[in-house]
């Protein structure tokens, strides 16, 4: 079987692009862990590492610097889509996300996108239910203390 095509598909902008130049590290029916860097080069930040929790509507990304060093934990919330004909996965962002920060500051970004993607009828509200049902079940990982069972994925020496 040929390796998976990953694809990432936003609402805004509308838009499916191939990740081609993602580096799948680990792959089973349950997550998909993978190395990047960043398409448009940034200040802040150059690369990472994300694990997607297929079943669970997630993405957990640490982002780093140049150094290798953790700018934060970048959470997007996702519908994943598996096209088994093309061995390929299209992960939808569901606009919501999610930032840890390394001194454990948590933050809920993009939620006014979400709206303005309902009311604008780019989305359904089976859609936004989906979202935040899924921020939902990620804050409350997050602040039970679980965190670290999401981004224990991300780190080199850890083979799930």
């Amino acid at each position: 079987m040929k390796p998976a095509m990953l694809y990432r598909q936003r609402y805004i902008p509308f838009e499916t692009i191939p990740l081609k130049d993602d580096e799948i590290l680990f792959a089973d029916d349950k997550i998909i862990i993978t190395r990047w860097k960043v398409f448009r080069p940034k200040a802040k930040f150059s690369n990472g590492v994300s694990c997607y929790f297929l079943s669970e509507g997630y993405k957990v990304s640490k982002f780093l610097n140049d150094a290798g060093e953790l700018v934060y934990y970048y959470c997007d919330i996702i519908e994943t889509t598996y096209r088994q004909e093309e061995n390929a996965y299209v992960f939808t962002d569901l606009l919501a996300d999610v930032i840890v920060y390394p001194d454990g500051f948590v933050e809920v970004v993009d939620l006014a996108e979400l709206a303005d993607a309902l009311e604008e009828g780019m989305i359904t509200a089976d859609v936004v239910k989906s979202s935040l049902r899924r921020v939902e079940k990620l804050l409350q990982i997050i602040y039970g203390g679980n965190f670290s069972e999401l981004t224990k994925y991300l780190e080199p020496e850890v083979t799930p």
